[in-house]
């Protein structure tokens, strides 16, 4: 068995590697998908390993990495080979089988990473252009009497998201073309992706989330981020407002 944890933009590289291995040797593993894509790309590459000679589970992973004593991850699964995956929940996993049809779990993961991820990134632009025009006390004020929930959640997860930015970006534009294939507008995501973009060139975005030595609080987080805008550009938002 074979589980495909990579980023999600070097998805189809990894599955080529695997069905041209499958096809040398002749073996069937169970290749597991796992990671962040639309269900039409999904089912793109489970026709290419299946025509190979493999098995293919389609599998979403909601939750964040394991910790010792704490295991947060759900690996949602379908497709027709799901409850041999599922066989892994007796080795720690906790694998919830959703259906028979490839493209279910991944459906599912992107509708829950569009509100997730696409909400760490309208608060980043937000946070960032308050900063910019000078305006971060005053939404702070705004935010602490009336959305109390959405600072504490803002706390928690914008300082962790610059390492895996540049991560994100293809999450988003796989988020984008699900809704775009089924008749739902793609700009949201795909504003979400240039976001992401923006945070992945900034001295931030090259840390790694294990090495980290910068930017370890909300405050810091969009302080960096708005000393990386474009020279200007936050005087011409204030000049443009006040005109």
């Amino acid at each position: 068995m074979i589980l495909s944890i990579v980023a999600p933009s070097a998805a189809n590289e990894v599955a080529d590697r695997v069905a041209d291995a499958v096809r040398a040797t002749g073996t069937r593993p169970v290749f597991v998908e796992c990671n962040a894509i639309a269900p039409q790309t999904v089912r793109a590459i489970a026709a290419r390993l299946v025509a190979a000679g493999a098995r293919f589970v389609d599998a979403g992973i909601i939750g964040g990495p394991p910790e010792p004593g704490h295991a947060d991850a759900r690996f949602y699964a379908s497709g027709p080979d799901a409850a041999t995956f599922a066989e892994l929940a007796a080795a720690g996993l906790d694998v919830r089988v959703l259906g028979p049809e490839v493209g279910q779990a991944s459906g599912l993961k992107m509708c829950y990473a569009a509100l997730t991820k696409g909400l760490t990134a309208l608060a980043t632009e937000l946070l960032v252009a308050a900063k910019a025009m000078g305006l971060e006390d005053a939404l702070r004020a705004e935010h602490s009497q009336g959305q109390q929930a959405l600072l504490r959640h803002f706390e928690r997860s914008l300082p962790s998201m610059p390492p895996k930015a540049y991560r994100w970006v293809a999450e988003m534009e796989e988020i984008a073309a699900t809704f775009e294939f089924l008749g739902l507008t793609p700009l949201i995501h795909q504003g979400a992706a240039e976001m992401y973009r923006f945070v992945g060139t900034t001295p931030l975005g090259h840390e790694t989330p294990e090495v980290r030595t910068r930017g370890q609080t909300l405050d810091e987080v969009v302080a960096e981020l708005a000393a990386a805008l474009p020279s200007g550009s936050a005087d011409t938002a204030v000049g443009s407002r006040v005109g």
